[in-house]
């Protein structure tokens, strides 16, 4: 009954029929001669849209004055509150629209389907078009709001510019900046490269809208540094103690990493160990009771002889287990996580525990111990293996080094519950830099130092980036008095952003690789994280109650002209090209030519 007494009130069932809304001049007399405007000619044919009632037939008239010299056409311009020049969708339906790709990452189609339900039918392109037409409403807005942006930064006492960038593949790369205090997305750039001479102009930009920064914090990267360097001079600049330790711990033992990963892929363990467990869960072959098993585990009363459904139920736990290490970590990624190492040490293990089972049972049991010998023939390719008996032991030196200083540094611990949002915060940085400093001294003083350019290197960097690693809490005069602010030590404001970007990518279209969106979107698309900002949004009104309202204040010239300018700007082949390259006869035509 609720779902029939709301289908009988909506907007397809009110409207059946486009009803006709007249738009008529306030004036009635010519301004100059003061006699009857006359109608001139009417527009009956447009067709809008607009969320509230659906398609709504125009009825505008024009009116002019017969009795004297004046050119002027009079007519309303109530319509441009409704729908921007040139279009028939109103500002509405395009805030709609603009809402639920960016900020509740609907699709495509059930954007068409919700609005088919408000009786307005609309295609694909029409829905990604008044997409990227909000993003362009959504930046001019933004830009002529500077001053308002600015002054409310500054009542903060300024603000910490967080730099930093994305891209997939071949695709663009995505440059935001985002202030730490106010979390506001100030500005983004797309550039072919990242190098410093078009980063630059950014950062300019930001300088010319809002003042020098408190701080800059960013990553390692070279580009970075240099343009942050050139536009920022004489302001602290540090880098994320997040990216710092990843590289740190990628040049100590990636080469070892790597080797232990393909060696664990060449030799195929992973679908070796696969296959027994599918040859155990068939019916005839499933060990056991496992329930028995764990009581017998957690009593530990195993008996001194097993039987053979026993070593059936023991080697499948000990496959389980030794699979399960290629799930372990924290979700930092390398070189935080390791799982392949993991896999190959309980590999190892595994090894181990079954040659004592064998040794401990003797030939006659042979029809028992078979999944033992089985599982041993498995694993033998690997634990043979010469390279990973040499690199094994390098690279579990490397990792007990490296998670030192991680530990020394109070970020990425392996028993942090917060992964990738672990920002190390509440920590003193004063004795965090002690704790580095007591890192160095002993890692320097050690055996292992002597000959090891990994650990020369390490310590290399570390002195390198110190300066740019501790930062003291700055003093800054606000209205209310002076407040002292922490520099986050992480860039993990903007880091959280992207990662939020790439997951609702997915959950839009299926596909996790973004280079094709990363090319063909607006550079200014990071601005609708500002949307769920209550204080943002304040400023960004301008006093109007509504986003709709704001956008039909900006003149819709410069709105053509920022679209034309983004469409210039995207990577596309011409389709004449692409029909010469995609066909073999007329791309040999083509070569035929030299």
């Amino acid at each position: 009954m609720l779902d029939q007494s709301i289908e009988a009130l909506s907007t397809k069932v009110l409207f059946p029929e486009k009803p006709t809304i007249k738009f008529l001049p306030d004036i009635k007399k010519c301004p100059c001669c003061y006699h009857p405007l006359k109608v001139r000619n009417t527009e009956t044919k447009r067709i809008v849209y607009s969320l509230h009632i659906g398609a709504i037939r125009v009825h505008r008239s024009f009116l002019h004055c017969k009795n004297c010299d004046n050119p002027t056409i009079h007519t309303s311009e109530d319509i441009l509150t409704l729908v921007p020049k040139h279009c028939n969708f109103g500002y509405d339906v395009m805030v709609y629209i603009g809402k639920a790709l960016f900020v509740y990452h609907q699709t495509i189609n059930e954007i068409i389907n919700s609005l088919a339900l408000r009786n307005i039918p609309i295609s694909s392109s029409q829905v990604s078009y008044l997409g990227q037409k909000f993003i362009v409403y959504l930046a001019i807005a933004h830009r002529e709001s500077n001053p308002k942006i600015k002054e409310c930064m500054n009542k903060n006492g300024g603000y910490i510019l967080h730099v930093d960038g994305t891209c997939e593949g071949t695709s663009p790369h995505l440059i935001s900046v985002l202030d730490e205090i106010s979390q506001f997305v100030l500005g983004n750039i797309k550039i072919a490269t990242e190098n410093a001479p078009q980063i630059i102009p950014l950062l300019k930009e930001m300088k010319n809208n809002y003042g020098m920064p408190l701080v800059v914090v960013s990553d390692m990267g070279r580009a970075l540094l240099g343009a942050v360097a050139e536009t920022f001079p004489g302001i602290a600049h540090f880098i994320c103690h997040f990216h710092f330790l990843r590289d740190i711990g990628k040049d100590l033992f990636n080469k070892e990493y790597t080797l232990i990963r393909k060696k664990l892929q060449k030799h195929g363990i992973a679908g070796k160990l696969r296959y027994r467990l599918r040859q155990f869960e068939k019916n005839e072959e499933m060990p056991v009771d496992f329930h028995q098993l764990s009581h017998l585990t957690l009593s530990n009363q195993f008996p001194g002889k097993l039987d053979a459904s026993q070593f059936k139920a023991i080697c499948y736990v000990l496959i389980i287990w030794a699979l399960d290490g290629k799930k372990q970590g924290v979700g930092l990624g390398f070189p935080f996580d390791r799982p392949h190492v993991v896999f190959y040490q309980r590999l190892n293990i595994v090894n181990n525990s079954i040659k004592k089972l064998r040794q401990s049972h003797t030939a006659a049991h042979y029809p028992d111990i078979k999944p033992i010998l089985q599982l041993s023939n498995d694993l033998q390719s690997v634990i043979e293996d010469i390279d990973c008996k040499e690199v094994f032991p390098v690279i579990v030196k490397k990792i007990q080094v490296f998670d030192k200083l991680r530990k020394a540094m109070r970020i990425t611990l392996p028993q942090s519950n917060e992964g990738l949002n672990d920002n190390g915060q509440q920590t003193d940085i004063k004795s965090i830099e002690q704790k580095v400093k007591q890192f160095g001294n002993w890692l320097v003083n050690s055996k292992i130092y002597y000959g090891n350019e990994n650990y020369k290197k390490m310590i290399g960097q570390i002195n390198k980036y110190w300066e740019k690693l501790f930062a003291d809490p700055i003093n800054v005069e606000t209205p209310t008095g002076i407040v002292q602010i922490q520099p986050q030590r992480t860039n993990n404001i903007l880091e959280h952003f992207f990662r939020d970007f790439r997951r609702n990518f997915r959950r839009k279209t299926g596909n996790n690789n973004m280079s094709k969106m990363l090319q063909t979107m607006i550079a200014d698309t990071p601005l609708v994280k500002n949307l769920q900002n209550p204080k943002y949004m304040k400023l960004l009104l301008n006093d109007k109650s509504t986003l709709e309202e704001r956008f039909a204040e900006i003149d819709d010239k410069i709105v053509r002209y920022e679209l034309n300018k983004a469409k210039q700007k995207q990577e596309k082949i011409p389709v004449q090209i692409k029909k010469i390259i995609k066909s073999e006869k007329t791309m040999k035509l083509f070569l035929n030519l030299f």
